[in-house]
C-alpha cells in the first residue's frame, strides 16, 4: 500500500508535461460503498429457518431410519419367540433354567436405563446401536420365555392381533388431526394407576389367584400401551405439540419397540391359553 502511494506521487510530480497533474481519487467511504447493496450472507433468522431440524426431508429420513431399525428388532424377536415356542428341547431348557431369565432381565434393565437416562451413549455411534442390540436380545429372550408357557396356537393368535392393532394405531396416528402428544398428563396418571394396581396384585395373588382381576389388569395394560404407541408415533411426525429430535432415533425406536412388546405381552395374558 505504501509503495503504491509513492508511485502515485511520483507520477503526479514528474508526469505533468502539457496537462493537468494526475490526482488520485479519494476512496469511497464505508457508507457509500455499502449503500444499495445487499449482504451476501444469511441472517440468523434465515439460517435457523433453513437448517432447522423441522425440515421435512430430514424428518422423512428420521422416520425411515426409526422404522428400519424397528423392523429388524421385531424380526429378531419374532424369530426367538418362534424358536422358544415350536422347538421342544429349547422350550424345556429355558423353562428348567429360570436363571437365564433373571440374567436377561438385569441386562434389559441396565441397558434401558442407560439408553433412557444418558444422552451421550444413545447418540454416539456405534455404541448406541450396540446397546440397542443388547437391549433387543435381552427383551426378546424374556418375551420368548413368557411365550413358551402358552399354547402355540394362542401365541400365534396374539402375534396376529398385536400386528393388526399396531398397524391400525400407526395409520391412525399418521392420518388423524387429533394430537395425542398434548395428553401426556393423562398418560402419566394412567401409569400411576397401573403401577399402584401392579403392587396390589403382587401382594394379593400369592395368597389367592383371582382370574378376573388379572384379566382386568391385562386389559388396562393393553389400553395404556396402545395409547403410548400412538403417543410415541406422533412424536416422530414433528407436526404436533411435542416432537422428538431426529438425533434421538435410537430412543424413538426403543420406545416404539417397547410399546409393541408390552402390547403383545398383555394380549397374551388376555387371550392366551397356558399349557398344562
Amino acid at each position: 500500500m505504501t509503495q503504491g502511494k509513492l508511485l502515485l506521487a511520483n507520477k503526479t510530480t514528474n508526469g505533468s508535461t502539457g496537462g493537468e497533474a494526475l490526482v488520485a481519487p479519494a476512496p469511497p467511504s464505508y457508507d457509500e460503498a455499502t449503500a444499495g447493496t445487499s449482504a451476501p450472507c444469511y441472517s440468523d433468522a434465515e439460517m435457523l429457518t433453513e437448517f432447522t431440524w423441522d425440515d421435512r426431508n430430514i424428518r422423512r429420513v428420521f422416520i425411515r431410519k426409526v422404522y428400519a431399525i424397528l423392523m429388524i428388532q421385531l424380526l429378531v424377536t419374532f424369530a426367538i419367540v418362534a424358536i422358544f415356542t415350536f422347538c421342544d428341547p429349547v422350550k424345556e431348557y429355558i423353562q428348567t433354567n429360570p436363571g437365564w431369565y433373571w440374567a436377561s432381565y438385569a441386562v434389559f434393565f441396565v441397558t434401558y436405563l442407560t439408553l433412557s437416562c444418558c444422552s451421550t451413549p444413545r447418540r454416539q455411534f456405534p455404541w448406541n446401536l450396540i446397546l440397542l442390540a443388547i437391549f433387543t436380545l435381552s427383551l426378546s429372550y424374556m418375551t420368548g420365555m413368557l411365550s413358551s408357557f402358552y399354547n402355540t396356537k394362542s401365541v400365534v393368535m396374539c402375534l396376529g392381533i398385536t400386528a393388526a392393532v399396531c398397524l391400525l394405531v400407526t395409520v391412525f396416528s399418521f392420518q388423524t388431526k387429533f394430537d395425542v402428544t398434548s395428553y401426556q398428563g393423562v398418560l402419566f396418571v394412567f401409569c400411576m394407576v397401573m403401577f399402584i394396581s401392579g403392587i396390589v396384585l403382587a401382594l394379593v395373588l400369592p395368597f389367592q389367584y383371582v382370574p378376573w382381576l388379572d384379566a382386568i389388569y391385562a386389559v388396562l395394560g393393553a389400553i395404556l400401551f396402545t395409547m403410548f404407541l400412538a403417543f410415541d408415533t406422533q412424536l416422530l411426525m414433528g407436526n404436533k405439540r411435542y416432537s422428538m429430535s431426529p438425533e434421538e432415533y435410537v430412543f424413538a425406536t426403543l420406545n416404539i419397540y417397547l410399546d409393541i412388546i408390552y402390547i403383545f405381552s398383555f394380549f397374551l395374558q388376555i387371550f392366551g391359553t397356558k399349557q398344562e
